[in-house]
Formats: C-alpha cells, sequence, structure tokens
C-alpha cells in the first residue's frame, strides 16, 4: 500500500527536490532564489498557457516521454527487474528524441540530436551497473538488491563512473550540453507549450527520483547509508554544476565513454575474479 502511494506521488517528490535545489543552487551563488515550491507555481502558469499543438506525434510523444519515465520510477519503487528498467528509461529517452525530430524547427534537431548523443554516452555504463549488481547478487531482481548489505565498496568504480551519468541526466554543468539553453534556445523542448510542456516539465522531476533511487541502491538495506548518500551526492553534483563550464557534446562522448567504460570495465572485471 504504501509504495503504490509513492509511486504516485513520485511526480511531487520529484518536484520538491527540483525545488530544493533551486533553493541550493541560490545560496551557493549568494542570491535569494525561488521559494521551495515554485515548480509548482510554475505548473499553475503553465495551465493558464495556450497549447499549440505543432503535429500530434509531437505531442503524444512529449506525454509517452512522461509516462514511460513514470512507469520506470513505479517499477524500481516496486522492486521490479533492474534490466528492464534501464531498457524502459532508454525507451523513454527514445520517445523525446523522436518528438524533437518530428517538427522542423532546427533547434529542436540539434537538441534531439544532443540528447541522442548522451544516451549513447551513459547508457552503457548503465547497463554494466545492473551486470555489476548481479555479479554481487546473483539477480537483477530490486528487491532482490535492496535486501543485501551495502554494495558500494564491491562496485566504487561504477559508482564514479554512475555519477556522470546524474549530471548528464539532470543537465548539469559540465554535461548539460542538451540543454544549452544559450546556444540552442531550449533544445528538444522548444516547440512544447501549456499543458504539454507540463509533461516534459513533470518528466523532469521523474529524472531526479530515477537517478537518486538508483544511487539507493548502493547502500543496499542500510537506509541511513542510502539517506547519506542522497544528500552527500546531491550537494556535489550541485557544487560541481556551480563551479564549472559547459563542454562541448563530442568531449561529453569522449570524457564519459573513456572514463565511465574504464571505471566500469575495472569493477566488472575485478568482479570476476572475487
Amino acid at each position: 500500500m504504501l509504495e503504490a502511494v509513492v509511486v504516485i506521488i513520485a511526480p511531487i517528490i520529484g518536484g520538491l527536490i527540483y525545488g530544493f535545489e533551486r533553493v541550493v543552487c541560490a545560496r551557493m551563488q549568494n542570491r535569494q532564489g525561488p521559494p521551495l515550491l515554485q515548480p509548482f507555481y510554475d505548473m499553475g502558469k503553465l495551465i493558464d498557457k495556450q497549447a499549440l499543438i505543432i503535429n500530434p506525434y509531437h505531442s503524444i510523444l512529449g506525454i509517452m516521454h512522461f509516462v514511460t519515465l513514470w512507469v520506470v520510477v513505479a517499477f524500481i519503487i516496486l522492486g521490479q527487474n533492474l534490466l528492464y528498467v534501464i531498457f524502459l528509461h532508454l525507451l523513454s529517452s527514445i520517445f523525446l528524441i523522436l518528438a524533437g525530430f518530428s517538427v522542423k524547427s532546427i533547434f529542436s534537431h540539434i537538441g534531439a540530436n544532443r540528447e541522442l548523443m548522451s544516451v549513447i554516452a551513459y547508457e552503457p555504463i548503465l547497463i554494466m551497473l545492473a551486470v555489476g549488481f548481479y555479479l554481487i547478487n546473483g539477480s537483477f531482481d530490486i528487491s532482490v538488491i535492496r535486501d543485501n548489505p551495502p554494495q558500494i565498496l564491491q562496485l566504487f568504480f561504477l559508482f564514479l563512473a554512475f555519477l556522470m551519468v546524474i549530471q548528464i541526466k539532470l543537465k548539469k554543468s559540465p554535461f548539460d550540453a542538451t540543454e544549452a539553453h544559450q546556444e540552442i534556445v531550449g533544445g528538444v523542448e522548444i516547440e512544447f507549450s501549456g499543458v504539454f510542456f507540463e509533461f516534459l516539465y513533470m518528466a523532469k522531476w521523474l529524472e531526479y527520483v530515477f537517478v537518486y533511487l538508483l544511487l539507493s541502491l548502493f547502500a543496499g538495506d542500510n537506509l541511513a547509508l542510502g539517506f547519506g548518500l542522497f544528500i552527500g551526492v546531491f550537494f556535489l553534483v550541485n557544487l560541481v554544476d556551480n563551479a564549472t563550464a559547459r563542454i562541448k557534446i563530442n568531449h561529453l562522448i569522449k570524457i564519459v565513454l573513456m572514463i565511465g567504460l574504464t571505471f566500469g570495465m575495472l569493477n566488472l572485471v575485478g568482479l570476476s575474479y572475487v
């Protein structure tokens, strides 16, 4: 019953995390910043905006991106198969990419291209992460992973690689080339408006829930460690975001694949000999 409630309110939890992040970033930049509930106020404003439909496929694909992400989060909370979670998350990203390509805007196409290239960069790391958990637990089931002791030490190099994935998924510097508002004017989101943009806005909240739920798997059955990882990584991600500049998308791919894949392979080879 509790798990079902958490699944239902997952977008709200993500919105609160996003709102808290904006408050923290403002303090790091020595400014007042918005209130904690600003993301929800933004949602209220979007309801009053006129929703323009460029084409039906564009709008439907945006909604499917949000719905699929919600299913992904539900699968994690309910302790389902980690491989299914990763592949469903890939499907949600594909919906967003196809939405970007379904309109004629050059900015939307550039954003979709960058989203696609970022998927190429981080998806192998997510798959290796699932393999790492399997080698330790003998199962891909998230419920089994949660019932075992913390695994952050055995998967430490994959943990480091996953930190880069978090920066990409949350569009944080130096890996925020997929968003890059100064360059591509909103990118893949540019042609969404009104209620249809709300779905993308809530999907962003669900990405926060997704990455931090995956992060909690490193803590296994230790809730205190899981909370500590969340707090520590949350502040680290935002500190790096405020202290670094964006790099180009081709540099993002090179760095993540070279460092992330190297860390992942070293970790998996080490586990295979244990």
